[in-house]
């Protein structure tokens, strides 16, 4: 358990009421506060700062379960929420996913899933708590690089030099605040943790090999550990389904290269980057998204990090696919669709250098 972790339990099932204050308070050792009423469970979560909601759904009838999961979602957008069901609906339960609830249990309860997505809620309330946080740092410093340029815009012919330089600290600074959302989002599931690191250490390999320039190199790495920012707008219901996709959760996915976009373009000294990010799952044959470009309309660099970035989800545990592929296996997948998903340029290149990427896995 977490130190100071709180849990909310608001149920009016005093069997259920039971079974949790045995299991979370007693075995659990979570600091625990029990309400029987929606009313006294709202005015409780205002007073009060918890980790994680447990609430008992009062379905079929939803009405009085969405207006409460309304209420504490305004008064805290990253809560976490669980619910207790009788009984699964998929169409009451795709509603109530959209309102903000993370995951249910329903009947017979199992004790290894309670305590899994009790964790998981607790670490998505943290991570979010995070992200939020620098997301106000960013446009603060947003709004601080703006004054700044105008300030330095009026000065500049008499102090170029000290421009220069205060413009590549703020430029900095910048870099590392957004990567370090990058990582953040990474984290929300332990089998992403280092993920975008990774896809950068390959990319940066084969580029070697490829003979890219130094520049070309230096714009790669920024667009390796940024490409995954976008799924900060992606819930964990689909990011962490260890389940096939729905085609509407498919088409949900899809749109994270241009969300990430649409964070970085306003940094503008980041559009070759932003470029990179968004073109990054575009296939050498014009069937990946978000465009469909296909051959040399795909910059090479952004087909280097989509060799990159398959090669390293294969040979990684997901939530999806708990065995990694093997070397042998990832590579034959590779070379299975080189000239279709992957430039075959790129694919010769992956293919000499294949043992060095294995000696920094």
């Amino acid at each position: 358990m977490l130190s100071g972790t709180k849990i909310l339990v608001v149920a009016d099932d005093e069997g259920l009421t039971q079974y949790l204050r045995e299991k979370l308070l007693v075995d659990g050792g979570y600091y625990v506060t029990f309400e029987n009423n929606f009313r006294l469970g709202l005015e409780s979560f205002r007073e009060n700062s918890y980790d994680i909601v447990i609430i008992k759904l009062t379905l079929p009838d939803i009405q009085d379960d969405l207006e409460f999961i309304r209420n504490l979602k305004r008064n805290d957008p990253d809560s976490s929420i669980l619910a207790f069901i009788d009984e699964e609906n998929s169409d009451q339960a795709k509603e109530l996913l959209r309102s903000g609830i993370y995951g249910f249990l329903s009947r017979p309860f199992n004790l290894e899933k309670l305590f899994f997505l009790v964790k998981k809620g607790i670490e998505l309330h943290s991570i979010l708590l995070t992200a939020r946080k620098l997301t106000v740092s960013l446009q603060e410093q947003n709004v601080a690089l703006q004054k700044q340029n105008t300030l330095l815009a009026k000065r500049i012919e008499e102090s170029t030099k000290n421009l220069t330089r205060l413009y590549e600290d703020l430029r900095s600074t910048y870099m590392r605040t957004i990567k370090t959302l990058a990582h953040a989002i990474d984290a929300r599931d332990h089998y992403t943790h280092s993920h975008s690191e990774n896809v950068a250490k390959y990319a940066e390999i084969i580029a070697e090999e490829m003979r890219l320039s130094v520049q070309e190199t230096s714009l790669l790495r920024d667009a390796c550990e940024l490409h995954d920012l976008g799924k900060i707008g992606i819930g964990d219901s689909i990011l962490l389904k260890p389940s096939a996709l729905t085609d509407e959760e498919w088409k949900e996915i899809k749109r994270h290269p241009e969300i990430a976009a649409q964070i970085l373009e306003p940094l503008t000294f980041l559009g070759d980057v932003v470029t990179l990010v968004k073109q990054h799952h575009e296939h050498y044959d014009g069937t990946g998204y978000p465009h469909g470009f296909k051959g040399d309309e795909i910059r090479l660099p952004a087909r280097i990090i989509h060799l990159a970035d398959a090669y390293e989800a294969m040979r990684s545990a997901r939530s999806y696919r708990k065995v990694p592929l093997s070397m042998e296996q990832a590579v034959a997948e590779i070379s299975k669709h080189s000239g279709s998903q992957f430039d075959p340029k790129v694919v010769e290149a992956f293919l000499k250098v294949v043992n060095r990427i294995e000696a920094v896995l």
